[in-house]
């Protein structure tokens, strides 16, 4: 009889986690608590830094997924664990011979910085609604029309003490490059800013599209935070900001506010910790057995993690992280 392990989320990681496991014979199941498995990367239009389409990822980890014959179980929350079993909101229990958490994370909510004006002002977007636009193949300001200059707010839910966010999100400056390049190619003639406290380019091939940005595309990078936005009577935005390496104020107004907002903990992760004794970071995430030699295991025998549920990553590390956590759930059940 296969040794099954349950694999808490349907994302990238977890889709990932459940396929290595079935090609060495064990038997995953999937849950995942929305009804198709995806996870953000749905919500993507195109990747960092080769702009290769969202679509084609995913389309490629579902049609594997499927063709495997891994059963998955959507629309199908968590709501307390064990090494060898997962409780349903709906009361079933779920048993296995282990347990991988590839739950993930979820995004800032912008709103809760006030005085960006998110969900107050027109033409104040976040990085998740770009996204959308470009996905649905309509991109403008909130009446319809053309933006013509446009500016980019990093680190909004990041590397802040005021909301409890003291963590880099890691992902957000590169995310605001591929954003503004794509602003560029549908609209040319616009001038695109992006407003940081530090760029961080670590990836391979994330410092070369950061200088095609401003090459290229002529895009604006100015270091400074933004301190506040308001609407204009003509129903642009304004904002104020310091450029730190002038020293100089600026004051402009623009036509799209978009905010790069970061990745936090789940809410759930404190219950779903909190029957097995997981432990968690500061920032809410789950924490590691050993960042070094054990990034994949839990403080509990048993259980393991993938992907963003232990902090922010790219689709590529939560990939090769998955295939990390597979490998050691099963030589933990001895496959």
């Amino acid at each position: 009889m296969k040794k099954r392990i349950i694999v808490i989320g349907g994302g990238v990681a977890g889709m990932q986690t459940a396929l290595r496991l079935a090609e060495q014979g064990l038997e995953p199941v999937i849950v995942e608590k929305e009804p198709e498995l995806g996870g953000k990367l749905r919500g993507w239009h195109v990747l960092f830094p080769t702009f290769t389409p969202a679509e084609e990822v995913l389309t490629d980890l579902r049609r594997r997924v499927n063709e495997s014959g891994i059963e998955a179980l959507t629309s199908t929350e968590v709501v307390a664990l064990t090494p060898r079993s997962v409780t349903l909101a709906d009361g079933r229990v779920l048993t296995g011979d282990a347990v991988v958490l590839a739950s993930g994370s979820t995004l800032f909510d912008a709103s809760i910085k006030e005085e960006y004006g998110y969900g107050i002002y027109d033409n104040v977007f976040t990085s998740a609604d770009v996204e959308r636009m470009f996905n649905e193949g309509r991109v403008s300001k909130t009446d319809g029309t053309a933006p013509r200059r446009i500016a980019f707010l990093h680190c909004v839910g990041s590397r802040d003490e005021k909301v409890c966010q003291q963590h880099c999100s890691k992902v957000c400056c590169v995310t605001g490059v591929k954003q503004a390049i794509e602003m560029k190619r549908l609209f040319p003639e616009a001038d695109v800013f992006n407003f940081y406290m530090d760029i961080r380019m670590f990836g391979p091939g994330y410092e070369e599209m950061y200088r095609e940005a401003q090459q290229t595309y002529n895009i604006h990078f100015v270091r400074g935070r933004i301190s506040e936005a308001s609407p204009t009577i003509d129903g642009r935005v304004q904002i104020k900001a310091e450029d730190t390496l002038t020293g100089r104020p600026l004051r402009m107004s623009v036509d799209m506010l978009i905010l790069l907002i970061g990745m936090r903990a789940n809410d759930d992760n404190a219950s779903l910790a909190g029957g097995p004794g997981l432990e968690r970071a500061r920032s809410g995430f789950m924490r590691p057995r050993n960042l070094f030699l054990g990034n994949i295991a839990s403080n509990v025998d048993g259980i393991f993690y993938a992907g963003t549920v232990t902090a922010p990553k790219t689709i590529g590390e939560s990939l090769n992280e998955a295939t990390a956590a597979a490998d050691a759930a099963a030589r933990y059940v001895g496959a």
